[in-house]
């Protein structure tokens, strides 16, 4: 499918940083765990994304031709002391905008570094907007809050994932991915609450050379059903198959499989 336009990824990396900043200044235990992401607390977590929004923003601004280590982000790891919500929200916010300017001066097609084979800062935009809706889905479940996303971004979160395994494949040989081949073995993802306009279906084929996907309706060995949303957080491991808004069709053990192998950290 088509990448969303330009200036609808910038605005909803503004819109996503706005949502997980309400999650900090909500009164939420900035120490407590994060069940989606082990090992993180809720305060690691937004530091985490924080720290991605102004790598991502150093990379477009300076044309990078090469990765940097994170270190060398200025502020990047956020302020002093731990625990003030306040100066966490403030560093966010200023990460958020930084990024959202940057992608907008640069436009679409400026060349610069990227790790999946896209040398553009259109691939930044696309993937930080993603990485922020989905690590805000990991800050309003630690924190007991709600969660919804618009749908053209959630279903555009599951294509560019589905093209991520596919690059993945094609880059890691010797990768758990590897697994994730063999033909006759296929996943259909299929998003309830949406109509045919939105074209919210996928059908995942696992086949020899790597794996193959398009949307729209088809049957397949194991099918996944539910609200889009929720069916983007299971595909992303964020909720559990088990979810009572979800259904799995067929072969359980295929998308459980998947979802196993198809992670990246």
């Amino acid at each position: 499918m088509t990448p969303l336009p330009h200036d609808r990824y910038c605005d909803e990396i503004a819109h996503q940083v706005g949502r997980l900043r309400s999650v900090v200044t909500s009164g939420a235990d900035l120490s407590a765990a994060v069940p989606t992401c082990p090992g993180w607390s809720l305060e690691d977590l937004v530091r985490h994304t924080g720290g991605a929004l102004r790598w991502a923003e150093l990379l477009v601004r300076t044309r990078a031709e090469d990765e940097v280590p994170e270190e060398r982000v200025p502020g990047g790891a956020g302020p002093d002391p731990s625990g003030a919500a306040a100066a966490l929200d403030a560093w966010l916010a200023e990460s958020g905008e930084r990024l959202a300017a940057t992608l907008r001066e640069a436009g679409p097609d400026t060349k610069v570094w990227g790790w999946a084979g896209i040398l553009t800062s259109g691939f930044w935009a696309r993937r930080m907007a993603h990485e922020i809706t989905v690590h805000r889905a990991d800050a309003a479940l630690a924190a007991g809050l709600p969660y919804e996303v618009a749908p053209d971004v959630a279903a555009d979160a599951i294509d560019e994932w589905l093209q991520i395994v596919r690059y993945a494949q094609r880059t890691r040989p010797d990768d758990s991915l590897a697994e994730l081949r063999g033909a006759g073995r296929s996943i259909h993802l299929h998003a309830t609450d949406t109509g045919p306009e939105q074209n919210a279906e996928w059908l995942i084929e696992l086949a020899e050379d790597g794996v193959r996907w398009h949307r729209g309706h088809a049957k397949a060995t194991v099918a996944l059903r539910g609200p889009l949303t929720s069916v983007l957080l299971a595909f992303y491991r964020r909720l559990p198959l088990d979810a009572p808004e979800l259904e799995v069709l067929g072969d359980r053990g295929l998308l459980e499989f998947w979802l196993e192998r198809a992670t990246f950290g």
